[in-house]
């Protein structure tokens, strides 16, 4: 391949830029999160690299980029990033899908350990200095149902598997995981309520798209165990906040597991800082120490094949927005 150009969109303060150094000697290299940082190499960029900057930035980039012919994510969720004139170009897009996934599986049994095991009630015991013996729950025989069992998803069934789990995944398209060992059934997104009825632990991996907003609300979470956990990893919208608070604040559930929000950060005040039957993680159930540079790292990967005319990984559907 000829020389290529890159423009990465950050700020030149990040410590994984420093990871870029391993580009190939023919590569050009624009990094800023101006758009006048992009002037002179934009007319002739090959690939944009969105690593920590707004949607209004790419898009401010794309309209001087025109020969771009692919553009990366560092984040896994693009409901924030999509807009007309990248969907409909022929750009290829990929995204960070994968790269922290096993983290967020460990942090789905972590917190179903939290319930079953009752921890919090541990921990208050100890912190009052109290002795008070009380029975605890296996999550041996308990079913673990996935609502978006992709990526996220099967990294969670992995985890959830050796406990002695049962594993009902709920996916757009079934077929895809009907040989999956680690699935007990898979069905599709019209049995959503069964998946919320019939399981002991909800998980939602959902990205989040016009059909997943408010894909659980009311109704799905009526349909829930009274004894059953929820817990969200996907985005905060695809679940009806309102309707979740409402719950457990009447105890009609166990309680949640939350990672991730409607408005983030979480406003001071928000009623989930104060419900007892919560777990609730900042938005950083990935945030390993390594994170961002592997991060960093498969965009590198991803750009070795790109120089090779390999297929690239992580290729999204960019109309269905994952």
């Amino acid at each position: 391949m000829d020389d290529i150009t890159i423009l990465a969109l950050s700020s030149p303060a990040e410590p994984q830029l420093k990871m870029l150094s391993a580009l190939p000697d023919h590569a050009n290299l624009a990094v800023g999160e101006r758009v006048e940082a992009f002037k002179n190499l934009a007319p002739r960029a090959d690939v944009i690299l969105h690593w920590n900057t707004s949607r209004a930035l790419l898009e401010e980039v794309w309209k001087m980029a025109s020969k771009v012919r692919w553009v990366h994510s560092r984040a896994a969720g693009l409901d924030t990033l999509l807009f007309p004139e990248l969907i409909s170009s022929p750009a290829i897009l990929t995204n960070g899908r994968g790269v922290f996934s096993r983290s967020l599986g460990e942090f789905a049994v972590a917190a179903a350990l939290f319930f079953a095991k009752d921890l919090r009630r541990m921990t208050r015991n100890q912190a009052e200095g109290r002795w008070e013996q009380f029975d605890v729950e296996e999550l041996h025989g308990r079913t673990m149902g996935i609502i978006g069992y992709g990526d996220i998803g099967r990294a969670i069934a992995e985890r959830a598997r050796p406990f002695g789990m049962k594993i009902l995944a709920m996916r757009r398209r079934p077929e895809l995981s009907k040989d999956d060992p680690l699935v007990d059934e898979v069905v599709g997104q019209e049995r959503t309520m069964d998946v919320m009825s019939e399981s002991d632990y909800v998980v939602s991996a959902l990205p989040l798209t016009p059909d997943t907003r408010g894909l659980i609300g009311g109704k799905e979470i009526a349909a829930m165990k009274p004894n059953a956990v929820i817990m969200n990893l996907g985005r905060g919208p695809v679940i009806v906040e309102s309707e979740l608070i409402r719950a457990l604040e009447e105890r009609r559930i166990r309680g949640a597991a939350l990672d991730v929000f409607d408005c983030e950060p979480l406003p001071a005040g928000h009623p989930f800082y104060r419900l007892d039957n919560v777990l609730l993680s900042p938005h950083s159930a990935d945030h390993t120490s390594d994170w961002l540079d592997n991060a960093m790292q498969f965009f590198l990967d991803n750009l070795d094949r790109f120089l090779k005319s390999q297929p690239l990984m992580n290729v999204v559907e960019k109309r269905l927005g994952y």
